[in-house]
């Protein structure tokens, strides 16, 4: 009998297999007969009950977050210390996560050890080439090599030939950020000499342009980063990243994340 309902249950039995012949029509007291439950205890339909809750708590089950990959090479921890402020922006934008990655080492450990490498965390994990598909957006870093990127992430991008022809990245947005030793090292070449990977994987290239403001414009101090990305100057290697090199990386995922989420389906 339904709850609250008032009804007086029906004499007629109801037949065990099958639907009530009567079930939409009145009982002996003039009244519906009250809603049948469902016999099925592991049935997927929504009850009514089920329905009301959704209403009252529409974020009870909130959509997955958008993932933008932050996918780096870092022999002396330059372009780690910026891939790391940039997750900062990227985690600041509601919906959007971002994910640190290295690429795999190339250099066998007693050469890294006579160019006196720091060691590296192990808690950022290596990335294979066919996990970047998973990706919602991806921002890649690494030093300059007279340029042009070092040859650990020349030698990742040699990697996504299954990609490629799958063309599995296409569409996916994608920028850089870069280390080099001088101001006339690379910070721009670097950066575009790299686009042509994006460009045969069909991905977007997302430049930062001048949306950093007046901090582009500051003149007053030693500053990496350019229109195509931020940067850093390493100088001899001892120099690490200014305050004002970190806020332009924070800066630039922040801005990738606002144009992922402006990228995502609906």
């Amino acid at each position: 009998m339904g709850k609250g309902g008032g009804c007086v249950p029906s004499k007629k039995k109801v037949p065990s297999s099958g639907a009530n012949p009567d079930a939409s029509q009145p009982n002996a007291s003039g009244t519906a007969p009250p809603i049948p439950t469902d016999d099925n205890p592991n049935s997927t339909t929504p009850s009514r009950n089920d329905e009301v809750s959704a209403e009252l708590h529409p974020n009870s089950h909130p959509a997955p977050k958008l993932r933008i990959f932050i996918v780096f090479y870092s022999m002396y921890g330059h372009v780690e210390d910026l891939a790391r402020r940039m997750k900062k922006g990227v985690d600041g934008v509601n919906g959007v996560e971002g994910l640190l990655y290295r690429v795999p080492e190339t250099l066998p450990s007693e050469v890294l050890e006579a160019m006196k490498a720091p060691p590296k965390d192990t808690e950022i994990p290596e990335i294979l080439a066919a996990e970047l598909a998973a990706a919602d957006g991806v921002l890649f870093g690494f030093p300059t090599r007279y340029g042009s990127m070092a040859a650990q992430m020349k030698a990742f991008f040699d990697s996504t030939g299954q990609l490629w022809k799958e063309q599995s990245l296409a569409g996916k947005p994608a920028g850089f950020f870069v280390s080099t030793g001088t101001q006339g090292g690379g910070q721009e070449t670097t950066a575009w000499t790299a686009i042509t990977q994006l460009a045969h994987h069909g991905m977007l290239f997302v430049p930062i342009g001048y949306t950093f403001g007046a901090g582009m414009f500051k003149m007053d101090s030693v500053r990496g980063g350019s229109p195509y990305g931020a940067g850093v100057f390493a100088g001899d290697g001892t120099r690490g990243p200014s305050e004002t090199e970190l806020a332009l990386a924070e800066h630039q995922g922040k801005y990738m994340a606002a144009v992922v989420k402006k990228l995502a389906p609906a």
